[in-house]
């Protein structure tokens, strides 16, 4: 049982900048997005508002847990070919009469699980379903939240096909986490959208469109940058990490010209317009006589997973269980290794970046 112990700490211990727009991030835009709605959903949204921000990053825990659950965060459009965006199936029950569904699954499911997890909400308000309501729509938000992120578009995901291990986290976490308070979040009142399916993937189709600028500015920016200048040691939970130098990541967010402010707030508007369309398909439930207690309720995917194992996934996580064991892998720029087994135990430092963006075949994977 010690073992769990130490993976349950290990767990508490990885920063942030694991996990898709980062858990600030995400909680951020939920939040924001409450401000949005209309009187009518306010009552319920903002008395939970709480509830909405916190749970934002649920569907990101559960990546270590839940079977099926990683690929609902991202899709390769890359993998497919040219034009992919414009020309896969809208509709998963169309996708699934195209692919194979592990194939589906091992490039990432993103689009079509956002619009079936959208589907849930409104199914939930219609039955009038507080718990329902406030879990689901947590979720949609990070779900939306996701299609919105440039390297959620990708195969390159975290650079580790051009040379720019980190960029993820960097573009998502880091960038945020400095420059979001100066960023204006009024994006105005949530609108009806007449077909979801169709904003979502043009959503998808925007945050690709935007996957040039990521990587080329950077490794432009990388050439031209002092090489010791480029990272620098910030302390984080009584831990000094690595980061990327506040110098770089000014010069890069200046490259980028509002580019990650932008994406936040597409992803706030849509998450609220979202909400409200769900509501009104519903009926416009009167949500201020629900009831007031908020209770836990077994969760159910929006796409449930395949019963058999999958042959093609991605592997993001970087926590993989070898035998009776658990490793952990290396940081992005060299800095640990963890193992935990049942003879013993290793800890170096855990830096910022032990991210889940590890692929097989990453010459920086261990």
């Amino acid at each position: 049982m010690k073992i769990w112990h130490y993976f349950l700490l290990l767990l508490l211990s990885i920063p942030t900048g694991c996990f898709s727009w980062g858990f600030y991030s995400h909680k951020l835009i939920n939040r924001q997005a409450v401000f949005s709605l209309p009187p009518e959903m306010i009552v319920l949204f903002k008395s939970n508002l709480k509830y909405i921000s916190e749970n934002a990053v649920n569907p990101d825990k559960r990546r270590y847990a839940v079977k099926g659950e990683a690929e609902k965060h991202y899709i390769d459009l890359d993998a497919y070919g040219d034009s992919a965006v414009f020309k896969l199936p809208r509709y998963w029950p169309l996708a699934l009469e195209e692919y194979e569904e592990d194939t589906l699954r091992s490039l990432g499911i993103a689009p079509w699980n956002a619009y079936l997890t959208f589907l849930q909400l409104s199914k939930a308000f219609e039955k009038k379903d507080k718990n329902a309501i406030l879990r689901l729509a947590a979720d949609l938000g990070h779900y939306l939240g996701d299609i919105n992120v440039p390297l959620h578009t990708t195969r390159n995901y975290n650079g580790q096909f051009t040379g720019q291990y980190g960029i993820h986290g960097f573009w998502e976490t880091r960038l945020p986490e400095l420059y979001a308070t100066g960023y204006d979040f009024f994006v105005g009142k949530a609108k009806f959208i007449h077909q979801p399916q169709v904003e979502i993937w043009h959503a998808v189709r925007q945050a690709h469109f935007a996957l040039d600028s990521v990587l080329n500015f950077e490794a432009n920016l990388t050439r031209s940058f002092p090489a010791d200048k480029k990272y620098s040691y910030e302390e984080r939970n009584g831990i000094n990490t690595r980061v990327y130098s506040k110098a770089f990541s000014k010069a890069y967010h200046q490259m980028l010209a509002g580019q990650v402010e932008r994406q936040m707030q597409k992803s706030i508007k849509m998450i609220a317009d979202f909400w409200f369309t769900a509501w009104v398909l519903a009926g416009q439930p009167d949500l201020d006589l629900l009831s007031p207690e908020l209770k836990h309720e077994e969760e159910n995917d929006s796409i449930p997973a395949p019963v058999q194992e999958l042959k093609n996934a991605r592997e993001h996580e970087a926590i993989k269980f070898n035998g009776g064991g658990l490793e952990i892998n290396k940081n992005l720029f060299g800095g640990l290794q963890i193992s935990l087994n049942a003879s013993g135990q290793s800890f170096e430092s855990i830096p910022e970046d032990v991210f889940i963006f590890f692929q097989k075949g990453d010459p920086e994977a261990p």
